[in-house]
């Protein structure tokens, strides 16, 4: 028995490596990615609840399904003053006839349109900016038309974090899921990016933030003259804007189960591969290094992957100690994420995806790497947004 306590330079080596690795990963998963089950157990009500008027601005394009089934959760929110404004962007159904009736049941809610024929490079931006000049209070809260709120408290929830000092308030939406493996894939990757731009923020680093559900001040908007660094790109309305206007003094985020919206619509794998492939060409104008930070998290989860599974070939060919010993760091690195997500999914109201999550933690990191090659060979094209 005395081999098995020998190790070969090699066998130190690798064993080294796959430790190094492992702490690395579970430092970000127990720190960074956990911060928001940490800090949630933390969270109060404010002391002196106040009730500012709010506008809530709603983008929709050939949603009149949509508006019908969700609009209704917006208008009756338990909320003492506010109005919901709806941005229809050239629908050419049946959206028009479904905002008129509405408007004649409730008084606070207004529609404008933007006609069919406006030639303008981002007409999403276009849209949101009329919504945002005709919003009569300085607290606006944005999502859109395939995505409710879970609670009749969503606005209260939104307001109540505002200070004099707060001009930004980021939210989550969830993802509802169905079956089947891509939309397991999309749920995963949307709590990905959820607990990533949450705990940074919460970490007093807000870099992003996601227009499904978003606030911020009509002052801010204005004062950084709208969109107008990012016109020459279709998106980057919520998670460029952002990036370029938030910063430690002037956000907050929001994500106690009141606050949550649901996107009710399932999505086509073309349609997400196009708001995947048009976030790629946001990205590349953030500022900070956040960006990085969390794609390192996935470079050293294949270093670690790959020194375990090197390990366990020398281990099995020569002392079958360092086999073990890489088993039980993987084991131990993926019962603790898994336990992480699982909890971090319920609390941001959306179901676990842990079911594949061997899988997935493998093939999103590797469709993150495509969209950004996808993206590369088409160029400018992704400067349009295409869904036909």
């Amino acid at each position: 028995m005395e081999h098995l306590f020998v190790f070969t330079p090699l066998e130190l080596l690798l064993t080294g490596i796959v430790g190094f690795f492992f702490m690395i990963q579970l430092l970000y998963w127990l720190v960074t990615f956990a911060r928001p089950l940490r800090r949630a157990k933390k969270i109060t009500q404010p002391e002196t609840k106040q009730y500012p008027p709010v506008s809530i601005v709603v983008y929709a394009k050939n949603e009149s399904e949509n508006l019908q089934k969700n609009l209704p959760s917006l208008l009756k929110q338990d909320y003492p003053d506010y109005e919901v404004i709806v941005v229809n962007d050239g629908s050419t159904d049946e959206s028009d006839n479904v905002l008129k009736t509405f408007e004649q049941e409730y008084g606070h809610l207004y529609h404008t349109y933007i006609p069919q024929d406006v030639k303008y490079l981002s007409r999403k931006k276009l849209a949101l900016t009329v919504g945002i000049k005709a919003a009569k209070n300085s607290i606006i809260l944005f999502t859109e038309a395939n995505c409710k709120p879970l609670s009749t408290a969503w606005i209260a929830s939104f307001a109540h974090a505002y200070t004099d000092k707060t001009e930004i308030a980021l939210g989550f939406c969830a993802y509802e899921q169905k079956s089947g493996f891509m939309h397991q894939l999309i749920a995963y990757d949307n709590l990905l990016s959820g607990l990533q731009y949450i705990s940074s923020a919460l970490k007093n680093h807000p870099f992003t933030g996601n227009g499904r559900n978003l606030s911020y001040r009509k002052e801010l908007f204005f004062q950084h003259k709208g969109y107008q660094k990012t016109l020459s790109l279709h998106a980057g309305d919520d998670d460029l804007f952002i990036n370029q206007v938030a910063n430690k003094r002037n956000t907050r985020v929001v994500y106690n189960p009141e606050s949550i919206t649901q996107m009710q619509e399932v999505e086509r794998y073309k349609i997400w591969r196009e708001m995947k492939v048009s976030r790629a060409a946001t990205q590349r104008y953030y500022k900070g290094g956040k960006l990085f930070f969390y794609r390192m998290e996935e470079v050293t989860y294949f270093l670690f992957l790959a020194a375990v599974i090197a390990t366990a070939i020398i281990g099995i060919a020569g002392n079958w100690l360092i086999s073990l010993f890489a088993g039980l760091l993987f084991i131990i690195r993926f019962i603790t994420k898994a336990m992480i997500l699982h909890k971090s999914a319920k609390m941001l109201q959306q179901k676990p995806t842990t079911a594949g999550l061997l899988l997935l933690e493998i093939i999103q990191p590797l469709h993150g790497l495509y969209i950004r090659i996808y993206r590369m060979f088409r160029g400018k094209n992704d400067y349009t947004f295409r869904l036909s």
